[in-house]
């Protein structure tokens, strides 16, 4: 049941025809992250690298690459997680269900880890520079791990039972970092090893961290569960993967699973920091340079054999996409039981994911009331941006499930227009103007503060929504290329962004001119960007460019905008400023020369021919 390394995943996906072995020498700088984001786009198969420039170790891509062959990886166990799942949902499921308990109790074994005294890991010793020297864009600031399982534990309770898996950036190259001596480890805001060091910095003393890279597939997927606190993700692991994880002891120093492929194993001082990046992130910009944790490296091991998984980010939809999609497939029915009144949420992957998230919740406080506005939605809203993750989420969009049941999270142009036809912009938006942000996010100015919008909309439809532009639509000077990007949704093209300061009174120009427009009641929603065409281009366009570039608080304007009560709303269209602006971070341009060289690999004869 289930692979218990990385060697047995790739022969069996070999076998299958799911993998294909890429035996030219191609180098980790540019050239192999290129291939994988190019293989990824064309839906196409897991990537072994087996002659990487420079280095020993054979690279494998794509792994994740496809939500099909993911739940083919981990097919030996996905009922029986599902049942577990079901089980915690309504525990009178195995009543229904009696035959269940066959597989459920069997599954359920495999939550704790199997302490050991040896494994295949240990069979080496490296260093750092030996390591593949991954750079996935041009102006990324050196080499990291893009698919890390980084280790720790409580310092005041260690064991496996309060210790912290996550896939957090780890640079092993460039920078002020010593070589083979330091790495970098970037954690974002709200993750779990940021508790450990918390404890650490109270201390301070340092605290040991290790780094694990492959293994059994399930590692990698559990490194990026958002679990809820208290479950290790080392027993999840167990549970997909179907087999409880070894992990070998080693005295004072942390576990490292019997089946890992590398493990980097070091201490984090507590008080000391150095710059991280930049690098290319899963927004499509650059996160920039900024001062981080440094982990202190020990030793590095690896197996026998040993293989380098990775992957790239960059703008989505990436590798990354098809982790979210099978995430939400094992968790989304949990989400009702984790925030009372919600039915459904969706973290929009074309929008960066963390920027925008739909949700659909109950609205059941007055149901006698002549006219309904959002009250429980309000209620539901602020608990979702308390939730964990979801706390980062910057626009939120919420509908009451009562007046639409058949309303799908999943489908954005209906979730969108829904919400859109009924918003009262009056009324309906509801403001955090200073708060914490998702660390890659520099819409709000300053590394993890920005702002949050919640959308809640209730009740009948308001409006019938636009398809055409106004017929006696104007615009202020310097706009110009109107665009709709969706019903009831324009774009514009706006001069371009120099400073802060214009804003307000080049964003009131236009205001002033959209002012009783004939027509525009119909249009809900401008988006002011750099480029209208392709902002209106594609569903994705207009998710990425609007909801990435703009801070809510800083970014939205409106037409008729005014305060009651220190409540703001807008009577005319909201506008939403969505151009580039001078504190942002700068968007992922590929290397044109590599993508000439890429380009042939697909060509006739070529080892992509067929592929890209």
């Amino acid at each position: 049941m289930g692979y218990r390394n990385l060697q047995q995943c790739v022969a069996d996906l070999e076998r299958q025809g799911r993998l294909i072995r890429i035996d030219e020498e191609l180098s980790p700088e540019l050239e192999i992250g290129s291939i994988q984001r190019r293989v990824y786009q064309a839906g196409g198969p897991a990537l072994l690298f087996t002659r990487v420039k420079g280095g020993s170790f054979p690279m494998l891509g794509n792994l994740f690459g496809t939500l099909e062959r993911t739940r083919y990886i981990f097919r030996d166990t996905l009922r029986a997680v599902e049942r577990l799942v079901q089980l915690k949902i309504d525990p009178r499921y195995l009543l229904k269900d009696p035959a269940a308990i066959f597989s459920v109790v069997p599954a359920a074994l495999h939550l704790l880890p199997k302490m050991v005294g040896d494994g295949p890991v240990l069979a080496h010793r490296t260093t750092l520079d030996q390591l593949p020297q991954l750079k996935s864009w041009p102006d990324d600031g050196g080499a990291f791990i893009t698919l890390p399982q980084v280790y720790s534990e409580s310092v005041h309770r260690p064991g496996v039972r309060h210790s912290n898996l996550g896939m957090y950036r780890v640079q092993i190259s460039g920078g002020e970092y010593s070589p083979n001596e330091e790495v970098g480890l970037h954690y974002q805001i709200h993750r779990g090893i940021g508790f450990h060091h918390a404890e650490a910095i109270d201390t301070g003393a340092p605290f040991r961290v290790n780094v694990f890279v492959g293994g059994a597939p399930s590692m990698t997927v559990a490194a990026v569960m958002p679990l809820p606190e208290g479950m290790p993700e080392l027993s999840f692991a167990g549970l997909l993967g179907g087999h409880r994880i070894e992990m070998v002891e080693r005295g004072d120093a942390l576990p490292i699973p019997a089946e890992a492929d590398f493990c980097i194993c070091g201490t984090v001082d507590p008080s000391k920091t150095l710059p991280e990046g930049p690098f290319g992130d899963h927004l499509g910009y650059y996160s920039l340079a900024h001062q981080f944790p440094v982990l202190k490296v020990e030793e590095v091991f690896h197996r026998e054999g040993a293989i380098w998984p990775f992957t790239t980010v960059g703008r989505p939809p990436q590798e990354d996409t098809s982790f979210g999609e099978f995430i939400h497939e094992l968790t989304g029915p949990l989400i009702p039981t984790v925030i009372s009144g919600v039915k459904a949420v969706h973290a929009v992957d074309a929008a960066g994911v963390h920027p925008l998230l739909l949700a659909i919740g109950s609205e059941r406080y007055v149901p006698y009331g002549e006219r309904r506005r959002p009250q429980e939605l309000l209620t539901i809203a602020n608990a979702i941006l308390g939730q964990g993750q979801l706390s980062l989420a910057k626009y939120l969009m919420i509908s009451a499930h009562e007046d639409s049941p058949n309303l799908d999270v999943h489908d954005i142009p209906a979730f969108l227009a829904h919400v859109l036809e009924r918003i009262d912009l009056r009324r309906d938006l509801h403001f955090q103007t200073a708060t914490t942000m998702d660390t890659l996010d520099y819409t709000g100015g300053t590394i993890n503060e920005g702002s949050k919008v919640v959308f809640a909309a209730v009740g009948p439809k308001r409006r019938t929504l636009g398809t055409e532009l106004p017929a006696g639509l104007r615009l202020a000077e310097g706009f110009s290329a109107p665009a709709i990007c969706l019903p009831g949704v324009i774009a514009v093209k706006g001069p371009q962004c120099l400073s802060r300061k214009d804003d307000n009174e080049v964003m009131g120009r236009l205001c002033e001119a959209l002012q009783g427009v004939p027509g525009l009641d119909a249009f809900p929603i401008v988006v002011v960007c750099d480029d209208s065409r392709f902002t209106a281009a594609s569903l994705n366009n207009f998710l990425w460019v609007t909801f990435t570039r703009s801070d809510p608080a800083s970014d939205i304007y409106g037409v008729g905008e005014r305060f009651q009560d220190k409540k703001w709303g807008c009577t005319g269209p909201l506008i939403i400023d969505a151009r580039i602006k001078p504190h942002h971070a700068p968007p992922l341009i590929e290397d044109p020369d590599v993508e000439r060289r890429i380009d042939q690999l697909g060509a006739a004869g070529g080892p992509l021919h067929g592929i890209i």
